[in-house]
């Protein structure tokens, strides 16, 4: 079955959605979609250094995204606006990044691959890789998870209950980088941010608890990614975008659903009240 690149794209697809969306809950939550996108970016310098030493580049992307992450975490708070210094250090990374490649002598990279990119050259060393990472990533939050949920909602409350709200930071900010580094060969660095945030923004008005949000965003996701392979393979087009363009469709449908609702029951209340009296 393995032989099948379709198949091992779609197993790629799914082990990273089961990944992005449960941790992307955690981002909308926090408000940290910008802190993603930044991490991602870094990606691309991740991909340069790993080249430039010769090293796995899942192991050079992880590396910078777990430095790119933890600069962040020390530095916010002390005299610069969280997205003022996610901005520059998002954009300086990827800059220098696309710098260091074409100071490459000798190596021919697909720069695309990496931008947006390329699930149907997963390979069976990359889909252990994924999955490891994978695998990583739910120990993490299964682990913590309410104590994650508990300094989410409030600093203050985490105190009290005997939590270290940075630690949980900290917790969360690994596995967000992991995501990072085993969601490069799918979605690619431009793409990585909307796999965390559209699942879990998409699930959002549908969930009362923060566990049935974070297994609908889950299944929203896998949705996404099985019907992007199957809409790429039919129509030819660019696998990691067309992936995020039906988790953005699934998105817009969610918003119509839930605004029509909203507006049939303001309209419906006025007349069960007059009916009443």
């Amino acid at each position: 079955m393995l032989d099948d690149f379709m198949w091992r794209a779609m197993i790629a697809g799914v082990l990273v959605a089961m990944a992005a969306a449960p941790l992307g809950c955690f981002v909308v939550w926090r408000r940290m979609a910008y802190f993603g996108d930044a991490t991602a970016h870094a990606a691309i310098l991740g991909v340069a250094l790993a080249l430039l030493l010769d090293v796995s580049i899942f192991l050079g992307v992880l590396t910078v995204a777990l430095v790119m992450a933890s600069c962040v975490s020390m530095l916010s708070g002390r005299g610069y606006a969280m997205d003022t210094l996610l901005g520059v250090m998002a954009h300086s990374a990827l800059a220098i990044g696309l710098v260091a490649v074409s100071f490459l002598a000798g190596v021919r990279l697909d720069l695309s691959a990496y931008l947006f990119g390329d699930i149907l050259a997963v390979g069976k060393t990359d889909l252990w890789i994924i999955g490891g990472g994978v695998l990583v990533v739910l120990t993490l939050l299964f682990w913590r998870w309410s104590s994650l949920l508990t300094a989410t909602l409030s600093d203050e409350l985490a105190y009290a209950s005997g939590i270290q709200p940075r630690r949980e930071q900290l917790v969360l900010t690994l596995a967000l980088a992991v995501v990072v580094a085993v969601a490069l060969k799918v979605v690619g660095v431009l793409l990585i941010a909307a796999l965390l945030i559209i699942p879990a923004a998409t699930a959002r008005p549908f969930c009362r608890t923060p566990e049935a949000m974070a297994i609908l965003a889950a299944g929203i996701a896998i949705l996404a990614v099985t019907a992007g392979l199957r809409t790429a393979y039919v129509m030819d087009t660019p696998t990691g975008p067309t992936i995020v363009t039906l988790a953005a469709v699934l998105f817009t449908l969610a918003t119509v659903v839930t605004q029509s609702w909203r507006l049939l029951r303001q309209r419906l209340q006025p007349a069960s009240f007059h009916s009443g009296k």
